[in-house]
């Protein structure tokens, strides 16, 4: 907008005057004001008295404002934001006009403002107020980018339709772009922004951004100079952010961002204090454009100083601990070679909330207002003395524990995880630890937890903490179809992460299912042509809502049906049935401390085989019972995001026991086939026994009993029956007798910035108290793939082994058929890397080594004998359907039975947990 003043008149007195406020009006170049004084009849006519300079102004009554100009909106509206008032006294010219312009222009809603004396009648003035809005935005088309690029561009420029269009919109749109494709490595972009007026419409444009991206930018060069106590490769390994260009360069790009640019000479220092060169700066730098190569080149002149040691170092003003203890916690004696940013670091690692620093020993000791500083006292040739000055100030208390954001949550349930209760002392420990606790809930976004400080008093020694939470869904549907063991194999799953079962028969709670308490219930039907299996289960994890105690339990059912291989149909007269049942209680214990988790639980399964002949049982008909006992121990301080930790571990060992019924039942299981209690199979040639009844080989044969005297004709008879394996494995498994020994190390280390590293190693073992009677053939683990098991008929577990098939490194027997393993371990590096942790959709990158077998017995087992991998995936993980992922992995080994590498598979996960 422009401003300027016109005076219509017929007095050439007044010109002067006129001129002489244009020529000041000028220079506000934004707000153009057009005041005309329409006089009718001679200004000479006017009275002398009533001749007043003008540049001193007249004071008049407002009578009437008129809006006139293009203008859509309410006229009287605009009147009253102007803060003009009909009867009010203003001086023409005078702050009132000027102070209605101001007004109007913060609006940002009009081009022009100017104001029109209409006529003056005694000592009231009518004013005419002529206004052209801005114009507004119809549509905005991009030129030079691909069209799937401008929904963002225009989504963060908010260019919807109806925006007004002004300067200031244009300006930040161009230089949004322009920075955007900096920051990219397209260094010299240009942007050019146009608006044309749409004459279909009233008062609105179309925008044009021309957008010349040029060629990407990269840095051919960093030199440094004067450097000779630390190579160039030392200080450009420094810069983490700003990197030369190189071919094998991958996870760090070598575009040039000003800012981080910044930013890495200030980490070329840290690097010289960390070598003890704490005078070390930079003297100069410079960065230009190299036209024949197409990149930029830096240039660092850097003064090196000379290398320092610590010296004397005195803690001051502590009382709380002594001067030995402190001494331990800050990890630097004298003679060492001086370090500042380890230095800042042991007494204040901001890189770590739950770093072990001196401030954090303080602050979890309920001093939230102790400051330390490090004061450097003395500097003798090469050594420094230090003065840690400690101000402890007083304890502090929490005092007003509140959250807010939780719409569906019930408050107990995030109550009871809080570890900051109103009256403890404070503890930024306990703080960090209650964000973890929040986080592992699920049902809020881990990243934006915010704990807000407020009313802190340090003279009363309080503190309110504020947790703001945003709530994100909590229940999950799984509904996926595909091929798999010869069959369509159709999912439907139902979970529902923060039930409330307490409000199943209040109507009201409805919205659609009672949610809120934080119980689990799922539901999950899985079929296909030859199988079906059947589960619910629900989980309260205050059972009692007293303490921190998991109740769980589950019922399933699944059938399965065998396969011909002749018709490709399933064959519902050979079917293999179980029902399972399990309850299990999980306690958060306090010993060796509250991360620590003790879990039991207690599990029925019924196998029941129909004309089930397969290689899996040596018995197709009869049934199994398995009765058992689990007990694990789990200590667990993974970072607060159970979807993406960046920190912590877990470890987990776990045993799972059955009855000793061997000792018991009082079976030999030694000679278990010689006993003439079973029935027995004839392997001789056809004979006449002495009851007259003809025998065929594989006759059946009832067993004398063993208190019979059989004759001597008898025995001649069945001295060539053998007892059938079948019926002496249903003897020996019909209550199954095991244990099952397993263990799991779970690591995640922060390398650099988002980058993180998961290591893994798991152990399990499948052992039985009777070597007589062996190890059952159920409850075994199979080796390979992607871990997912579209159904468990014997209890088997599937362990995860990306680049080779399902199940693929499973031992067989002598037919071929696999057996399952009862020895197992598995070792894994994976390096992780977040796209978005949004709460809608968290997704993130991966790349994995892995390596591990299974093994039939414990005397085959071999460590170093593994199969390995390596490869990347895709992980994304959505609340309304869980963890779906895609890995591409190399099996660097040979299959069992092949002599060629396996080669590239690729393995979908679904629902599978991290």
């Amino acid at each position: 907008m422009r401003l300027s003043l016109v005076i219509k008149k017929e007095n050439a007195d007044l010109e002067k005057q006129v001129n002489k406020l244009n020529n000041f009006l000028v220079l506000h170049k934004s707000i153009k004001i057009a005041l005309t004084l329409l006089i009718f009849g001679s200004f000479s006519q006017l009275k002398a008295q009533d001749r007043v300079p003008f540049d001193q102004g007249k004071k008049y009554i407002l009578a009437k404002v008129d809006v006139i100009g293009k203008i859509s909106f309410n006229k009287q509206t605009v009147v009253t934001f102007s803060g003009l008032q009909k009867g009010q006294e203003i001086t023409i010219p005078g702050e009132e006009i000027s102070s209605a312009i101001k007004k109007l222009g913060k609006l940002g809603l009009f081009d022009e403002i100017s104001f029109y004396v209409n006529k003056i009648e005694n000592d009231s003035v009518y004013l005419d107020l002529n206004i052209d809005e801005l114009p507004k935005l119809n549509e905005v088309k991009f030129v030079g980018i691909k069209k799937n690029k401008t929904e963002g561009l225009i989504k963060d420029n908010n260019l919807t339709k109806g925006k007004i269009v002004n300067e200031n919109l244009i300006t930040t749109t161009k230089n949004y772009i322009e920075n955007k494709y900096k920051k990219e490595g397209f260094y010299n972009t240009k942007v050019t922004l146009n608006t044309v007026i749409d004459t279909s419409t009233v008062n609105q444009v179309n925008m044009v951004v021309k957008i010349d991206k040029g060629e990407k930018i990269k840095i051919n060069s960093i030199d440094f100079v004067g450097n000779t106590k630390l190579s160039d490769k030392a200080l450009k390994s420094a810069m983490k952010d700003t990197k030369q260009k190189k071919f094998t360069r991958v996870l760090k790009a070598s575009k040039f961002i000003n800012a981080k640019y910044k930013t890495d000479l200030e980490k070329v220092i840290a690097a010289y204090k960390e070598k003890g060169y704490r005078d070390a700066r930079i003297l100069s730098d410079s960065v230009w454009y190299n036209k024949e190569k197409n990149g930029l080149d830096i240039k660092i002149n850097v003064e090196e100083g000379n290398k320092y040691y610590f010296g004397n170092i005195k803690f001051l003003g502590n009382t709380v601990y002594s001067d030995q203890g402190l001494t331990r916690a800050l990890g630097v004696k004298k003679g060492d070679v001086y370090n500042g940013v380890l230095l800042e670091k042991r007494i204040a690692d901001k890189s770590k909330p739950d770093g072990e620093d001196i401030t954090n020993l303080y602050q979890n000791n309920g001093y939230l207002f102790s400051n330390i500083n490090a004061v450097e006292v003395k500097t003798a040739n090469d050594t420094i003395d230090f003065e840690i000055r400690v101000t402890e100030g007083p304890i502090a208390y929490f005092n007003k524990i509140t959250v807010v954001g939780n719409d569906k949550t019930n408050d107990r349930v995030i109550y009871r995880e809080l570890r900051t209760k109103p009256g403890e002392k404070y503890s930024k420990e306990e703080l960090v630890r209650t964000i973890r606790e929040i986080g592992q809930l699920g049902f809020f976004d881990p990243e934006a937890i915010d704990p807000k400080f407020k009313n802190v008093d340090s003279g009363a020694g309080t503190v309110d903490i504020e947790y703001n939470l945003v709530e994100k869904g909590a229940s999950q549907i799984e509904l996926q179809g595909g091929y798999g063991g010869g069959g369509f194999i159709g999912t439907l799953g139902l979970s529902f992460n923060n039930f409330s079962a307490r409000n199943l028969f209040n109507k009201e709670s409805y919205h659609p299912l009672p949610m809120g308490d934080g119980q689990k219930v799922s539901l999950r039907l899985q079929a296909s042509t030859y199988f079906q299996t059947y589960s619910v289960s629900f989980a309260e994890p205050w059972f009692g809502q007293k303490k921190p105690v998991q109740f769980s339990s589950s019922l399933s059912y699944s059938k399965q049906f065998l396969n011909n291989y002749v018709t490709r149909k399933a064959d519902k007269s050979k079917s293999f049935n179980i029902l399972t049942l399990s309850v299990g209680l999980s306690k958060r214990l306090t010993v060796p401390d509250d991360n620590t988790y003790l879990s039991q639980s207690v599990s029925y399964q019924n196998y029941d085989l129909n004309n089930y002949n397969t290689g899996l049982f040596t018995f197709g008909n009869g049934s199994s019972r398995n009765l058992s006992y689990t007990i694990g121990l789990t200590h667990t301080n993974k970072g607060f995001n159970p979807i993406f930790p960046t920190y912590g571990s877990e470890f987990s060992i776990s045993a799972k026991v059955t009855p000793p019924y061997s000792l018991m039942n009082g079976v030999d299981y030694a000679t278990l086939g010689d006993k003439k209690e079973y029935k027995y199979k004839y392997a001789g040639t056809t004979y006449t026994g002495s009851n007259g009844i003809q025998v065929n080989a594989g006759d059946y044969l009832e067993a004398i009993p063993s208190t019979t005297t059989p004759t001597p004709n008898s025995v001649t008879d069945y001295k060539d029956a053998v007892a059938d394996p079948a019926l002496v494995d249903q003897k020996k498994f019909n209550w199954l007798e095991y244990y099952k020994i397993k263990f799991k190390g779970d690591w995640y280390t922060k390398i650099y910035g988002k980058l993180v590293l998961r290591t893994l190693t798991e152990f399990g073992f499948l052992g039985a108290y009777n070597q007589d009677r062996g190890v059952v053939p159920f409850e075994r683990f199979y080796v390979g793939g992607d871990g997912l098991a579209n159904y468990s008929m014997d209890g088997r577990e599937t362990i995860q082994l990306r680049g080779y098939p399902n199940n693929s490194l499973t031992p067989v027997n002598s037919a071929g058929e696999q057996i399952g393993a009862t020895v197992y371990n598995k070792f894994s590096m994976e390096l992780r890397y977040p796209i978005t942790l949004k709460s809608s959709a968290s997704i993130y990158a991966l790349t994995f080594l892995e390596a591990g077998s299974s093994y039939p017995n414990f005397k085959s087992y071999n460590p170093f004998d593994l199969s390995r991998s390596a490869g990347f995936g895709l992980r994304v993980f959505m609340p309304a359907f869980g963890l779906l992922g895609i890995d591409f992995g190399y099996g660097f080994d040979a299959l069992p039975g092949t002599s060629k590498p396996n080669g590239w598979e690729t393995h979908f996960i679904i629902g599978q947990q991290f």
